[in-house]
């Protein structure tokens, strides 16, 4: 079956930068687009940034737009989330998650994402 996790969080000061990782098995990595979601407590899950099976396309939330860099190495099965410039409303689990959507499409909500990993905390001391 499919699985995804994530690697990398973990403990760092405002300003600075963590790289997540999520390594995937079970499924077809490059005929899905990836996405990474996060929670904070008391919050709905949310979208961050998402690549594009072709990895031609990407989107980001506003929130993280020009701090977040998502890439994808189709030959490793995995997606990574650059995070620089972290804030402390940065805060929260990190989720990976799969879209089998259309090669240039990329979805926002998480309801069109079929697989998930367990997540992966962020926290970021002020």
């Amino acid at each position: 079956q499919a699985q995804l996790v994530e690697s990398g969080g973990g403990l760092v000061q405002s300003g600075g930068s963590l790289r997540l990782s999520c390594t995937t098995s079970g499924f077809a990595f490059s005929a899905y687009a990836m996405g990474w979601f996060r929670q904070a407590p008391g919050k709905e899950r949310e979208f961050v940034a998402a690549v594009s099976r072709s990895r031609a396309t990407t989107n980001y939330a506003g929130s993280v737009k020009g701090r977040f860099t998502i890439s994808r190495d189709n030959a490793k099965n995995t997606v990574y989330l650059q995070m620089n410039s972290l804030k402390p409303e940065d805060a929260a689990v990190y989720y990976c998650a799969a879209d089998r959507a259309p090669p240039m499409v990329i979805h926002t909500s998480l309801y069109d994402y079929r697989y998930w990993g367990q997540g992966t905390q962020v926290t970021v001391s002020s």
